[in-house]
């Protein structure tokens, strides 16, 4: 019997050939409704998928909230975003910092919030929807303050935008009458927040 000699890739594979397309039209979704949740201060994107990388891994969209915010509608689209990238075989993140810059955890992944033996979060139940798994996940204030790509209230790039990216996202963005931001330095960008 002769075995193979190649390996199989481990982790997370997609199922369908092009899955920037599927991730970047569920953001779009997630953009539109979670910049009506009151609250929400700013939504930007992180990671691969702000990259030209043809095969991302997942989405990490970073939502910047009132200290007050309920989290109950933003988990829910959250949710969403999560389950429309699974479809594919892949993942989502919605990372959440306050308005002064300092990173909060996640979006917790469970409809009911309430206590679990598996949850991982440092404070479980004690705001509800918040995964504050510090331990195992946490943004610098640097990439918080300055994320590759804002996409509300303003759109603004701090790296080159992949085509796809500006066709299937920013371009919708923009019809939708979100400004962008041309040649603004950091320092301006961050000034408004």
């Amino acid at each position: 019997m002769k075995r193979s000699t190649s390996r199989r890739k481990l982790g997370l594979q997609p199922s369908v050939p092009d899955p920037r397309h599927h991730l970047l039209r569920a953001v779009l979704g997630f953009v539109r409704a979670a910049r009506l949740s009151p609250g929400v201060r700013r939504i930007a994107l992180l990671g691969s998928l702000a990259t030209d990388k043809p095969l991302p891994k997942d989405t990490d969209v970073l939502v910047t909230i009132d200290a007050a915010t309920h989290l109950a509608s933003l988990a829910r689209l959250g949710r969403r975003l999560k389950g429309t990238a699974q479809t594919i075989n892949l993942g989502a993140d919605i990372f959440l910092a306050d308005g002064a810059g300092r990173y909060l955890g996640r979006i917790c992944h469970y409809r009911e919030c309430h206590a679990r033996v598996a949850c991982r979060a440092l404070h479980c139940s004690r705001r509800p929807h918040l995964n504050d798994d510090l331990q195992i996940v946490t943004l610098s204030p640097a990439l918080i303050g300055s994320p590759p790509i804002d996409l509300w209230p303003r759109i603004v790039a701090r790296c080159a935008v992949p085509v796809d990216m500006e066709v299937l996202l920013v371009a919708e963005l923009e019809k939708d009458g979100t400004p962008r931001v041309w040649n603004a330095g950091s320092d301006q960008i961050n000034a408004v927040f």
